[in-house]
């Protein structure tokens, strides 16, 4: 069977194409094209299929990552959204939390809501948080409501009333009057898209679904008919948040689960990559030509959270928009190759503005006038002028140090490659910032990981990356240009359930667990039917534990198997490890409950995943292909001959000592010096980090 992958970011456009009969696999890279993404993806599909030698009909998977939700919450570009709430709770999302994400800044400005106070509609009804009805939906604010959806042209609207969670049935007397009076309307009902208490970040889910879901349903429609008109016969998958894939019916009909969608991709790739290294405790860094994003791998397996933020304000919590659907833990910054650089208060600055694909950076000879990291990367040597992108993109090195001379350099009265080195270090430093968060401020000890580096531009800034934090090891994955598209190849059809009761661990609870584990599993096999997908599946149990009298919970793994008298005993071992491995304390006194509960469906398709690497060179053919050029190491104190080396003739367990730059079609990796890479039998490039450790404290 033959699998196409393909994942759209803000400058490039990726492809992989595997054909599992012969193991071949194919690579592309193409300028994304933000506009009308599907013009770059059927040109690009169009160009890796004639490289197969294949038709449109011959294959058998599509696979599709995307961030065209997250850039419409993110830009404000989403449809014209009303909400229905119950009577008294029209400033649920302007209020927000109470919790400052800076408590000492009085200048701090709450996450501006996607729907405006003047589409906020009320309705008469009240249910109780046990879930009973101790008012009914009053038939004549329900029509003024409609009425009132007509008269504001909205394209969608959501519907919150207070503690629907806990008994949906008004909310679906809202949904049902409205499919009759306004049919046009799509609607996003939160007891659907997130039972779970907390109103704010439940309405806020329910509003940010319907806010994308007009335009992620134009866009996969259209992406749909476009390759059924190219002749594609067989069905496309999206990827989801939590890194499982979904039929296009799910994602439009629910499009907030894809809104970390290609991220989510690269994560997986990264845990895959360490596994087969042997590592399995991994930080993932993954650079492309708009963002930088870090995740990570906690044995083996994506970290994954019960909520995340979009938009928040330097990685604070509380800063952004709320969403409560599972998540891969992600932390993501506007630095990547085509960050703008500028000057402010007499420092250089990177981002959060890109050049992206159009024009790009200066040195694509496009029209841009702005100076990037990647610009910055070109003048210091890091970058072939020649071979950028399998040589498709001729980079243009006098335009790139013309503008950071003048728009750096010179206004900072420094010599152009320091001014370059600056745009490279403040880019780096900016990254680490990231990286500590997610890695020491989460209770990770960056000595105990390895990084995976992908992305354009990942493998540049690394080991230089690693060395600043103290990680010892960096793996550059064969193919780390197309890191997410890679992933996409490895993900599974995956579906997770959630619903909102509090619950004390006791002798006596295990009938109520039982009973709410098979009404998950039921909801899980409903949702797999529509998905279509087949193979084995595995059942994963989760819940959101406390503390009875905490504010917020952690996510713990609860076991398997069969639930019997003695499950509660379970799921509190459960939760102490949890517990103590994350705050490293526990209080033995404190009573424990669950709060939300989680069941996760994971499809293990009978379609074996396959290892891609290159062929092994000789040693001959190595030694006659390296070159060399100058490039800029401040441990040399500037520029230094460097020997440059194509990846592809690097012999396996060929031991290069730094400096050094690896190079391939689609990324180049930067060997520092005293460094030391050798290349996996998969292909994989293996980074020993050379640097002066602190020593471990045993505990």
């Amino acid at each position: 069977m033959i699998t196409v992958a393909f994942d759209i970011g803000g400058t490039f456009t990726d492809f992989v194409l595997r054909n599992n009969a012969t193991q071949k696999t194919c690579f592309l890279k193409v300028t994304s094209t933000p506009s009308n993404p599907e013009i770059a993806v059927l040109s690009g599909l169009k160009q890796i299929l004639k490289e197969a030698n294949t038709a449109p009909k011959c294959v058998g998977t599509v696979l599709h990552a995307t961030t065209i939700a997250t850039n419409a919450i993110l830009e404000r570009k989403g449809a014209s959204t009303a909400l229905i709430t119950t009577k008294g709770f029209r400033d649920v999302l302007l209020i927000g939390r109470q919790k400052r994400y800076e408590t000492y800044d009085l200048y701090i400005n709450k996450p501006e809501p996607l729907v405006q106070r003047k589409h906020i509609i009320e309705v008469t009804e009240r249910t109780d948080f046990d879930g009973s009805i101790s008012t009914s939906i009053d038939p004549r604010s329900l029509d003024i409501a409609i009425e009132k959806l007509i008269e504001l042209k909205s394209d969608a609207v959501a519907i919150s009333l207070i503690n629907s969670y806990a008994n949906p049935s008004n909310e679906q007397v809202i949904r049902d009057a409205i499919f009759r009076k306004a049919p046009h309307l799509s609607v996003s009902v939160s007891s659907e898209i997130s039972p779970k208490f907390r109103e704010y970040e439940r309405t806020n889910t329910a509003v940010s679904n319907a806010y994308v879901q007009p335009i992620l349903d134009r866009y996969i429609g259209q992406l749909e008919s476009a390759l059924t008109a190219e002749g594609f016969k067989n069905d496309l998958f999206v990827m989801q948040s939590n890194g499982g894939l979904v039929s296009t019916k799910i994602a439009r009909k629910y499009p907030i689960r894809v809104v970390e969608s290609g991220p989510a991709a690269g994560v997986l790739m990264g845990a895959l990559v360490g596994e087969r290294i042997g590592e399995k405790h991994v930080i993932t860094f993954d650079m492309g030509g708009t963002t930088a994003k870090l995740g990570a791998v906690d044995d083996g397996r994506p970290a994954i959270s019960p909520t995340f933020e979009i938009g928040h304000v330097n990685f604070k919590k509380g800063s952004g928009l709320p969403i409560n659907i599972p998540s891969v833990e992600l932390i993501e910054i506007g630095a990547g190759g085509g960050s703008i650089a500028s000057v402010d208060t007499g420092m250089i600055k990177i981002g959060p503005e890109s050049a992206g694909a159009d024009p790009g950076p200066v040195c694509y000879g496009l029209g841009g006038t702005n100076p990037t990291v990647t610009d910055a990367n070109i003048i210091l040597g890091y970058i072939s002028t020649k071979l950028f992108n399998s040589g498709k993109i001729q980079l243009d090195i006098r335009r790139a140090r013309l503008e950071l001379d003048k728009q750096i350099a010179k206004p900072l009265n420094l010599s152009l490659e320091k001014a370059a080195w600056g745009v490279h270090a403040v880019a780096t430093k900016n990254m680490e910032n990231a990286l500590r968060i997610v890695s020491v401020e989460r209770g990770r000890d960056p000595r105990k990981y390895a990084m995976v580096a992908f992305g354009g531009a990942g493998p540049l800034h690394a080991a230089r990356l690693a060395r600043e934090i103290g990680i010892p090891k960096v793996i550059i994955p064969y193919a780390a240009g197309l890191g997410s598209a890679l992933g996409l190849l490895e993900a599974q059809p995956k579906v997770d359930v959630s619903i909102t009761q509090l619950i004390k661990m006791t002798g006596t609870v295990h009938s109520k667990i039982a009973s709410i584990f098979h009404e998950l599993e039921n909801r899980a096999y409903a949702e797999l039917d529509r998905l279509g997908a087949k193979g084995t599946i595995e059942l994963i149990r989760q819940a959101s534990m406390r503390y009875v009298g905490q504010g917020y919970e952690i996510l713990v793994d609860l076991p398997s198997g069969t639930i019997g008298k003695n499950y509660h005993a379970l799921v509190k071992k459960a939760f102490k490890d949890t517990y103590f491995k994350k705050h490293k304390f526990l209080d033995n006194e404190a009573e424990i409950e669950c709060v939300d509960w989680t069941l996760i469906a994971n499809i293990k398709s009978n379609n074996a995943n396959h290892n891609i690497h290159d062929a092994s060179a000789s040693q001959d053919t190595f030694l006659d292909q390296q070159g060399s050029r100058l490039v800029w190491f401040p441990e040399t104190d500037g520029f230094i001959e460097t020997k440059t080396i194509n990846r592809q003739t690097l012999p396996v367990n060929h031991v290069v000592t730094g400096p050094a730059l690896i190079e391939d079609s689609d990324s180049t990796a930067v060997i520092l010096p005293n460094d030391k890479v050798t290349k996996h039998e998969l292909g994989h490039l293996v980074i020993e980090i050379y640097q002066n450790r602190v020593p471990e404290v045993d505990r």
